[in-house]
């Protein structure tokens, strides 16, 4: 389904045009400009009144004086201005029939210049214009290449398109998020930071993201709600949203120290963490304990198929490892049941004597592909497991490159399938994108990949797919 047209000259324009931008290096409007120049699929323009054409990277480039010398209509405004300026942009794009503005200036009411944020709504309103920001980075979409974020390249890297949609309530996180993701080839399409949300919010980013068709799962940085009302309409969203796919967020702010820091940063009020703790699990949102452990559920719910129950195969070339993957496991409520005998005594056949077959199935450190491949036949086939925990130490010398297509093929069995794969030799990082690539996460230590068996299993449970 595509999503409301509400948002998409603000999220999918067609032309843009950057007011504040700057042939200047290091400055917020030259990086926008740069930005949009390099990646954007669509039109840009650029506006400042102190030039004309200006050679940057071996490009003329184009200055005009203000929007309304711009000769062709305009979807998106950035703004990039001092905050006293805003308001006088803002009413000019309004003139000019401009359906959306990113503010992309700070200086309004997370410093206390409520009045001026105020003007800003007011002349918004005005005109229809749908207004992100103020105080924000504002939209990162992989899919047509609109890139707001003023943070070059070299040092906040850009993520390819992918299955994953983060909304932020931080700039600074965003971009961290963003350069994390990127370094890993994490495939996070949209991201979008409101900054002090003057009129879109994370309510209408997520029934956007819900509707989009090409984002699987939608995570979410959340710091706190300005009103009750705000909490209200995230509630009623997101329980409709999660019928078609699954939301994860993470929420800062969780002691009476970080929270009077939340009031300082984005005007928001942090609130009691019982509280929203409460909202999504009402919602049937999953909640992360931090960043890494919201991508690495994120990952796997957008990869792999709903578990019809809680019972986890642990397979393994390392008897430790799989020990501390029975711990996690448990801990999270998921469960670890025997191999059936009758199963054992036809593994025992192919297996080596010394093999461990109750769960964690052992291999151990002679393992070949070979036993890898027996087992996973043998047992995710049966009614018996509805998962896989599949640890992989590749400094085990029976063990290459063909255990990771005997992972894949594995994949018919149509159960979920997490790796755990340690090390840093150029064998160990070859194994780990095979497998990425196939579309199996991958996790370097047990725990991160039974939060991620986990979080399937909870998203199965609020979609109504588990056994009773």
């Amino acid at each position: 389904m595509a999503p409301d047209a509400g948002l998409e000259p603000l999220l999918s324009p067609k032309s843009v045009a950057l007011v504040g931008a700057s042939p200047k290096q290091a400055s917020v409007g030259y990086v926008i400009l740069e930005n949009l120049l390099n990646r954007f699929k669509g039109v840009a323009y650029f506006v400042n009144p102190k030039y004309d054409t200006v050679e940057i990277a071996g490009r003329q480039v184009k200055f005009y004086k203000s929007l309304s010398e711009i000769p062709e209509p305009v979807d998106l405004v950035v703004i990039a201005v001092p905050a006293q300026v805003v308001p006088q942009v803002l009413e000019e794009a309004g003139k000019r029939g401009v359906k959306a503005a990113v503010i992309i200036s700070s200086g309004f009411a997370e410093v206390g210049n409520k009045d001026l944020e105020d003007e800003v709504k007011a002349i918004g309103k005005m005109y229809g214009i749908r207004i992100l920001g103020p105080n924000c980075l504002g939209v990162y979409n992989a899919f047509n290449g609109l890139d707001t974020v003023f943070l070059p390249t070299d040092r906040a890297g850009r993520p390819p398109a992918g299955p994953l949609a983060l909304i932020s309530q931080s700039g600074a996180v965003a971009a961290s998020i963003m350069d994390w993701a990127a370094r890993r080839q994490i495939g996070l399409s949209i991201m979008v930071n409101y900054g002090n949300k003057a009129d879109v919010d994370d309510v209408e980013l997520l029934r956007y993201f819900g509707q989009d068709d090409r984002i699987k799962v939608i995570t979410i940085y959340l710091e706190g709600f300005r009103y009750p009302r705000e909490a209200t309409g995230f509630l009623e969203v997101a329980k409709e949203v999660v019928k078609k796919k699954p939301i994860i967020a993470y929420k800062a702010g969780r002691t009476s120290a970080a929270q009077r820091a939340v009031r300082s940063h984005t005007a928001a009020l942090a609130g009691s963490y019982e509280m929203y703790k409460g909202l999504f699990r009402q919602a049937g949102i999953i909640e992360a304990s931090n960043i890494r452990e919201m991508f690495d559920m994120a990952k796997a719910l957008a990869s792999q198929p709903l578990p019809r129950g809680r019972r986890v195969l642990v397979l393994t070339d390392s008897g430790g490892m799989g020990i501390q993957a029975v711990d996690s496991l448990e801990s999270l409520g998921l469960e670890v049941p025997e191999v059936p005998e009758s199963i054992r005594r036809d593994l025992k056949r192919e297996l080596l004597p010394f093999s461990a077959l109750g769960n964690p199935v052992d291999v151990t450190g002679s393992a070949t592909d070979q036993h890898y491949k027996v087992v996973l036949e043998a047992l995710l086939p049966t009614a018996f497991f509805d998962m896989a925990l599949v640890i992989t130490l590749m400094q085990v010398p029976g063990l290459t490159q063909n255990l990771a297509e005997y992972i894949i093929d594995a994949k018919r069995f149509k159960k979920p399938i997490a790796v755990v794969n340690f090390g840093g030799s150029e064998l160990v990082q070859t194994f780990t994108k095979t497998l990425e690539e196939a579309e199996i996460p991958t996790y370097s230590t047990p725990d991160r990949a039974a939060k991620a068996l986990w979080a399937l299993y909870e998203y199965a449970k609020i979609r109504r797919v588990v056994r009773t």
